[in-house]
């Protein structure tokens, strides 16, 4: 018997992680993944629920929104950027990821590459590359901070960001509650799916 390889979502689809296509999932499997999926392993200051993908997805995308005018086609590739995440069900914390090897990185790229083709997301300019990491660094910075409760000198220190750590919740304007408080798991598919359709 061949080794299984493929996962069963929610909608009762099967994702074959070696050989994926773009019709393994619905919008609500991935919405779901990515709010069943934690950052920082999963470890938070907050009571409840961790930090989602899912909501840290939105977070980057606000945070672009702010800082510039994107297209639909430009926004959508913003909020999906950490989609292969939600199918794997597994964000990889950096220092663990150079254990993972190249195995781990093709099969990253391989998600990435049928979730760029599903979505119709352009591919990333240098210049357009460089801000959303600097966004997505920004985040990161923040959530350790907020969410993972480090300090901001061990951000700097420990972590090597060297991103200015923002005080404003880039989600608050929008969906107010109280900065950087995670999210239920429900609320952020359910906001997330919502920002996907009206991409």
């Amino acid at each position: 018997m061949a080794a299984r390889a493929w996962v069963r979502l929610p909608s009762g689809r099967r994702l074959d992680l070696l050989s994926p296509t773009p019709f393994d999932w619905t919008d609500e499997d991935l919405a779901i993944g990515l709010s069943r999926t934690f950052r920082w392993g999963g470890h938070s200051v907050w009571a409840g629920a961790p930090l989602s993908v899912a909501q840290h997805s939105l977070a980057v995308l606000a945070l672009r929104q702010g800082k510039a005018r994107l297209s639909p086609d430009q926004a959508r590739r913003e909020l999906l950027h950490d989609a292969e995440e939600g199918l794997l069900g597994f964000d990889c914390i950096s220092p663990l990821k150079p254990f993972l090897g190249a195995g781990f990185a093709e099969l990253q790229a391989r998600l990435q590459g049928v979730v760029a083709l599903r979505y119709g997301l352009p591919a990333w300019t240098p210049e357009e590359k460089r801000v959303h990491k600097a966004c997505d660094i920004a985040l990161a910075a923040a959530e350790a901070v907020h969410v993972a409760g480090w300090t901001a000198a061990e951000v700097r220190g420990t972590l090597g960001i060297k991103a200015r750590v923002m005080a404003e919740d880039p989600l608050a304007a929008a969906y107010g509650g109280e900065p950087w408080r995670p999210w239920a798991p429900e609320l952020a598919a359910e906001r997330f799916l919502t920002a996907l359709a009206g991409l």
